[in-house]
């Protein structure tokens, strides 16, 4: 596709930007329960403007959507989900974090790219399919919207079991894709699971002074102890059992592996990443294939100005497993849990947090992953890069499990997208670029 036989998508990448605007000021936060109801009308209001049917089911934290316009012989269901992340910490930010604000071919804001740009993006795609086609859609596109994905899905898994004959379809679009600084659009075909997970630990009823450590043990150290038990010094988990689960690795995926450019350096520059885990050569295999274990904060004792010499009461660790296939979460706890007590570790409390997810994993060679790869190429004028899993997380594997379709992920985010922390943002190329494979994509689908 050359610059001059691409159709003018202007008006409704203008359009879209004034969507992404207006949603993007709505504080949908889930973790805190805020204008989850307002945000899940507001896309309502968007996809019945376009044709769509809209159904609002109950979820425990927000209305999960579903949307269904157009027929064909073939029917996408596409899975977005409209909360954000809190923007904490709020002094960091560069500018409103609710306030979709553009700076140097950037477009910052909470929400911006996960998820509500990705959202936006595709349905100026579809009202450009629409008016390409005088009025109608050339395939059935059915969307599943959710509120609370930022929370863990706590809901989504039931639900799509219990809707899966509502859902049916042919191939599902997944909520997110990257872009990398060169323009080349990056393609996964499945996501890893994740069990988030608390260790606590007390050992007495009160804080006690610095010099009963003599004679009483420090809960800090206990905790220390136990995840430094977890890994070793090159991220591999050390848990007995745990690896027993994995499955084999397959000859597509490693092929889609050694395809991959580079060993990681946008990310690790971008972040300016000082400890790297694995040789460079091993980079794109760890984060494609390989589960992993995290600690994400530390907490117990004095952290003011000064000292305290105080012993702590309590304290406590929050940390996550991303997983792979065929792993378990349920079984990972199971095998912390004895992992610990063979140490004399069994005073630390393991608490289960929000809801544990799956891994899961399409064939790259369906015809589905490729035809994203090929309009992906066509539209950006570059190689995709194909990965057979996201490092990240979502629930993805009630789709596979339940509705029986392949999952491809394709859309607007870049490697300094800064997702989850202060200054959020798109490039605007990116979003534009969105706009058209959204397009092309389902205009290809649609054709058949």
């Amino acid at each position: 596709m050359t610059p001059e036989t691409r159709p003018d998508l202007s008006a409704h990448i203008a359009r879209g930007l004034s969507d992404l605007r207006n949603l993007v000021a709505l504080q949908s936060v889930s973790a805190q329960g805020r204008m989850l109801l307002e945000t899940a009308g507001a896309v309502a209001g968007l996809l019945r403007a376009e044709g769509f049917t809209v159904r609002e089911y109950p979820g425990q934290v927000a209305p999960v959507l579903v949307a269904e316009a157009g027929s064909g012989p073939f029917t996408l269901l596409i899975y977005n989900h409209y909360d954000v992340q809190p923007e904490d910490p709020a002094g960091l930010w560069e500018s409103p974090p609710f306030t979709l604000t553009e700076r140097d071919g950037r477009l910052y804001g909470r929400g911006a790219s996960d998820d509500k740009g990705e959202f936006v993006s595709r349905l100026a795609g579809l009202r450009a399919l629409r008016e390409r086609h005088g009025g109608q859609l050339p395939l059935r596109v059915k969307w599943l919207l959710e509120g609370e994905e930022e929370v863990g899905s706590p809901s989504l898994e039931a639900f799509v079991q219990e809707h899966a004959a509502e859902l049916r379809a042919d191939g599902v679009w997944w909520e997110f894709g990257s872009v990398t600084p060169e323009g080349q659009p990056i393609l996964y075909a499945g996501l890893k699971g994740i069990v988030c997970l608390e260790l606590r630990c007390r050992v007495a009823a009160s804080d006690l002074h610095s010099s009963t450590g003599a004679v009483v043990d420090n809960p800090l150290f206990r905790l220390s102890r136990a995840v430094a038990s977890l890994r070793d010094e090159e991220g591999n988990v050390t848990i007995p059992g745990f690896h027993e689960d994995i499955r084999a690795e397959n000859q597509a995926d490693l092929d889609a592996i050694s395809a991959l450019p580079g060993h990681g350096e946008a990310l690790l520059r971008g972040y300016e990443v000082t400890r790297p885990l694995g040789t460079p050569g091993d980079y794109h295999r760890r984060m494609n294939l390989m589960p992993v274990v995290n600690i994400n904060g530390f907490h117990g004792g004095y952290g003011g100005q000064g000292s305290k010499t105080v012993l702590p009461a309590e304290g406590m660790v929050k940390i996550d497993f991303r997983l792979v296939p065929d792993q378990q979460p349920d079984r990972v706890v199971q095998l912390l849990r004895a992992h610990l007590d063979a140490q004399g570790l069994d005073d630390i409390e393991i608490v289960e947090l929000e809801s544990h997810q799956h891994p899961a994993r399409s064939d790259l060679n369906s015809p589905f992953v490729k035809v994203a790869a090929r309009v992906a190429r066509e539209v950006h004028g570059h190689e995709p890069l194909l990965h057979p899993s996201s490092g990240g997380s979502g629930p993805m594997y009630p789709f596979m499990q339940h509705v029986g379709a392949p999952v491809v992920a394709m859309g607007i985010g870049n490697p300094t997208g800064r997702v989850h922390a202060p200054n959020e943002n798109i490039l605007r190329r990116d979003f534009e670029n969105g706009v058209r494979f959204a397009l092309e994509f389902m205009d290809a689908l649609g054709q058949g």
